[in-house]
């Protein structure tokens, strides 16, 4: 998995043979400084895109090759052990509205490369049948995560914030919130050439600008009725620009995008859950060491305990890359993998397209 965050690759090594997947061994390796730039930059309109977008993918592929060699020597498990590599690729284009995501891979080079059989395109499915194509975990999270006698909520926080809702009796329900981490890392990159604000240590030390907020909140995808996700395509630097006076204090705006993370999240939460109290909270993805973040939820939502998936068997760097291990084995197992309401598809369908070994 490589996500909204733009960092490096998650890849996870998942024995399925058990009732619950287990997770053998894990990797990560940071993407190369050019190979960042590049998506970055291939998230926007531009000169030769269809070139560089080729281009970028056989390198974003080669780096998911070295991780996979990286893993299973980590493991010291063969090649020929493993039944598939679960591939999402790199989003660059989400727009579910106008019928179609568009995913950086090439999963035939990495069939070639790593000797397994690929699977990939795991959202495109759910879109042609009127779905969002996102976010597909919650089925993930139902199956790993849910309990037949407590109310859970999922929080997935990487570049853009998601929220898995797995009451103990009724539908999952689940939704992208808005911006998690990627407003926050492009704010600290601009201002203090860091990739992230490691822990929220920077953003504690700043104030929550009430006005500044509130002109956040108003973005309209907020208010929006689900089935609903979103990306890079609107939560942008423009974005971000539009809305500051030019006059605020540096760290106060870091810790306003901070809250408004926060403010997005527990908003989305009760949406989905205010009738299901009591309600237990894990928290997933990088955003899951922000302990700034974290104060910030609990003080929004303090009728949900707070806990890591961790305590749930998953570690929390971990989540998204096992889910998509899991939906490569759906595949596999010709097992529907999405949660049609959650994403508006017009029903279940098998995601994916598979790459021979």
């Amino acid at each position: 998995m490589s996500g909204t965050s733009l960092d490096g690759v998650d890849a996870a090594l998942v024995d399925f043979s058990g009732h619950m997947p287990q997770t053998l061994a894990t990797h990560y390796a940071p993407f190369e400084a050019s190979l960042c730039a590049e998506l970055s930059a291939l998230q926007s309109p531009g000169e030769n895109e269809l070139h560089r977008s080729a281009l970028a993918s056989n390198q974003l592929v080669r780096a998911y090759a070295d991780a996979v060699c990286a893993l299973l020597l980590h493991a010291d498990i063969d090649a020929s052990a493993v039944e598939a590599v679960g591939a999402h690729g790199q989003t660059v284009r989400h727009r579910p509205e106008l019928g179609f995501t568009l995913q950086l891979n090439n999963p035939a080079l990495l069939a070639e490369l790593s000797g397994i059989a690929v699977v990939a395109d795991f959202r495109s499915r759910d879109v042609a049948a009127g779905g969002q194509g996102a976010p597909l975990v919650p089925a993930f999270h139902r199956a790993v995560f849910g309990s037949p006698d407590r109310n859970r909520v999922v929080v997935n926080i990487g570049g853009i914030a998601n929220i898995s809702y797995l009451p103990a009796r009724g539908e999952t329900a689940g939704f992208d919130t808005g911006p998690g981490n990627v407003l926050m890392d492009l704010w600290i990159s601009r201002v203090l050439r860091r990739p992230y604000d490691a822990s929220g240590d920077w953003a504690s030390t700043g104030a929550v600008l009430p006005e500044l907020l509130a002109r956040f909140i108003s973005e309209p995808y907020f208010s929006q009725a689900p089935p609903k996700s979103t990306g890079r395509d609107l939560f942008h630097a423009a974005w971000l620009d539009q809305h500051l006076t030019g006059n605020e204090n540096v760290a106060d705006v870091q810790a306003t995008l901070c809250a408004l993370s926060a403010r997005t999240i527990t908003n989305a939460i009760r949406q989905c859950a205010d009738h299901d109290l009591p309600l237990e909270g894990f928290v997933c993805g990088g955003g899951a060491h922000n302990r700034f973040l974290a104060g910030l939820l609990a003080d929004a939502a303090p009728d949900c305990a707070w806990g890591r998936t961790d305590d749930l068997g998953v570690p929390a760097d971990w989540v998204e890359a096992v889910a998509f291990a899991w939906m490569a084995y759906q595949f596999i197992e010709r097992r529907p993998a999405n949660a049609p309401q959650v994403t508006g598809a017009k029903g279940t369908r098998l995601l994916g397209a598979i790459y021979p070994a």
